[in-house]
């Protein structure tokens, strides 16, 4: 009786197993499952979530609004910022306004020495009013110079402060972008796994999102089917949607794998006594009835 038990219950493990595949009297050279690629989006700063109304099935387009963490204290924080930079850049020395009175008495002197210079020539001045000029063209130019050095260094100074400051500005302008929550991708919403008013960490998974107009069914073929499979190679992909006479789809090979391996319990080829199989990816291009998970057959 326990042996019969046993046996009743491979058996109907088989015939789960074969109806799970939509096994029925269609011929295919392989079946695989409907997939997408799945992208989940995690929260890039903490606080609370101060808006996220999307739903799961809704569809989002790439770059697209779906929530807000809350972000007052870096604005505040980048208010300050810029406040700051602002205070600095008034400490800008303009060197030309205040060495004008300097440049104007150098220019008087250098006219004055020129006409001291004519007189002395027509016996009409004296050597010690020439000297005494280039004397004091001399002093004036080195205070001029020391003045510039001064105004410049302050400046330089002053310049990398504002270069500072204008990093750390970036930095706050960087995280109040990441309190924005954005879909990375288009597709459809297909989990939500935080809501609305909940307190959130850094690397928090808030939903997770998948481009449904374009999946792809991995399936598994037998080292004898590769030799008439290859890279953009066309192919009938027909989805097990429990209906009498499922539509056909046209499907395209996008990746075949380099290793095998052994084949999925789930999954079936046309020679099922092949235990080593090799993974193939083939695009389909969804019109919306094609669902993640459904069985699907493929004909070469």
């Amino acid at each position: 009786m326990e042996r019969y038990g046993m046996n009743l219950i491979m058996s109907a493990a088989v015939l789960l197993s074969a109806a799970g595949c939509g096994m029925k009297e269609l011929k295919f050279d392989a079946c695989g499952q409907v997939n997408a690629t799945e992208v989940v989006v995690s929260a890039e700063s903490s606080g609370r979530l101060v808006s996220f109304g999307i739903r799961e099935g809704d569809r989002l387009a790439a770059g697209e609004y779906a929530g807000q963490i809350d972000s007052v204290q870096i604005w505040l924080q980048r208010e300050e910022l810029v406040r700051r930079k602002e205070s600095a850049e008034v400490k800008m020395t303009d060197i030309g306004c205040q060495m004008s009175a300097q440049y104007a008495r150098l220019e008087n002197l250098a006219a004055e020495l020129k006409r001291s210079q004519a007189l002395l020539e027509k016996d009409a001045g004296t050597q010690k009013q020439v000297d005494d000029l280039e004397s004091e063209i001399r002093i004036l130019r080195g205070q001029i110079a020391a003045a510039e050095q001064s105004y410049r260094q302050n400046n330089e100074s002053v310049r990398c402060e504002i270069s500072t400051l204008d990093v750390q500005i970036a930095q706050t302008e960087d995280k109040l972008r990441k309190c924005r929550i954005v879909a990375p991708v288009s597709g459809t919403v297909l989990e939500k796994y935080a809501e609305e008013g909940e307190s959130v960490t850094s690397g928090r998974q808030l939903f997770k999102i998948a481009d449904m107009a374009d999946v792809y069914v991995r399936a598994y073929f037998s080292s004898s089917q590769l030799s008439a499979l290859h890279l953009g190679d066309k192919v009938s992909v027909i989805p097990d949607d429990g209906s009498e006479n499922p539509d056909s789809y046209e499907g395209t090979v996008t990746w075949i794998s380099e290793e095998a391996e052994f084949t999925p319990k789930n999954i079936q080829t046309r020679d099922e006594r092949a235990d080593l199989v090799y993974a193939v990816k083939i695009a389909v291009r969804n019109d919306g009835r094609l669902r993640l998970g459904m069985y699907a057959y493929i004909m070469i």
